[in-house]
């Protein structure tokens, strides 16, 4: 721990020129004090440290000098490409080596790059939960199911109290919420990670299938979820405006087929998941849409709109009106 700690120090000081013992205590989580003995640590190994007496002072490495560290391990080269997201590295337990990954990076670029790192981090953010998320916990079964994962072990996992025997080969962040693409039997399948009970990652290597695309494979999964989802179909005529609206309003997996639907007339048919769903996605539409069928939906929306005309048919009391 100590180790990591000091090849940290060094990295840190090589990447910003100077730090004050209070910035690097901050960046290391360690106190002041804890600073002041790894720098003599490093001093009396060799490593040209010294301190900047004075105001605006701190420590700096000697002029020119360059450590041999930052090599990176395969764990450091791989979390490094996760560095984008930063709460998912914290769930899955890779947060501390995706530092000493980023510092190693930072450190190997040459002086006139250094600010590289500080230039992106101002100009670009990924904030990958959905609006709305709790800060819930991640859950328990995500830490062992990534190491599994990471080193292509078996997990013996208990999901919807079931016992399963699975291969993990990747993890998924969805709008917040963690899914398993796993191997079982044959088969590749989808688990949402919060369904595990216990897991047991098991000292069996599986040997990886190569041609297993991962983002490939979540693509076509979630496709086939989507419109596994629309199991009716509503008849509409659009305008003009209502067809430019179309693709904001439908859901993505029927676009495609309510396109090709389409009728000189602007007739098309949008399958949806049910009437309550195509009640809200029609009323999107405003008067640019009109319900042919089914009639049970076209009565929903005559009703909706013989109710919004007698709102609107009077001008609001003048106490509700506009103020200067």
């Amino acid at each position: 721990m100590r180790a990591a700690r000091l090849m940290s120090l060094v990295l840190l000081l090589q990447g910003r020129g100077g730090m004050t013992a209070a910035e690097l205590a901050g960046e290391l989580e360690v106190s002041e004090r804890t600073v002041h003995r790894d720098v003599l640590a490093l001093s009396e190994a060799g490593i040209p440290v010294y301190a900047d007496r004075g105001r605006g002072g701190g420590y700096r490495l000697l002029d020119g000098y360059r450590t041999r560290l930052t090599g990176l391990d395969r764990a450091e080269a791989e979390a490094l490409f996760l560095s984008g997201v930063p709460g998912a590295l914290r769930e899955m337990g890779l947060a501390e080596v995706a530092a000493t990954a980023r510092l190693k990076a930072a450190a190997a670029l040459s002086p006139a790059l250094r600010d590289a790192p500080a230039v992106a981090a101002q100009r670009f953010h990924l904030d990958a939960p959905g609006w709305f998320a709790g800060d819930d916990p991640p859950p328990a079964a995500l830490a062992p199911l990534a190491r599994a994962v990471w080193t292509d072990h078996r997990v013996r996992a208990v999901y919807k109290d079931t016992p399963r025997t699975l291969e993990p080969y990747g993890l998924v962040l969805k709008a917040g919420a963690w899914y398993l693409a796993a191997r079982l039997s044959s088969r590749f399948l989808i688990f949402r990670v919060h369904r595990f009970g216990e897991i047991s990652v098991l000292g069996e290597p599986f040997e990886r299938d190569q041609d297993f695309d991962l983002a490939a494979f979540w693509a076509g999964q979630s496709a086939e979820f989507s419109r596994s989802l629309l199991r009716d179909v509503v008849t509409l005529r659009l305008s003009e405006r209502g067809l430019r609206m179309l693709r904001h309003v439908a859901d993505p997996a029927a676009l495609d087929d309510a396109l090709a639907s389409l009728r000189p007339d602007g007739t098309v048919r949008l399958a949806v998941e049910s009437a309550h769903v195509a009640y809200s996605q029609v009323l999107r539409f405003g008067p640019e849409a009109e319900v042919l069928d089914p009639p049970e939906l076209r009565a929903l929306v005559a009703d909706a709109a013989t109710r919004m005309a007698a709102l609107y048919g009077d001008p609001p009391p003048a106490h509700l009106g506009t103020r200067d």
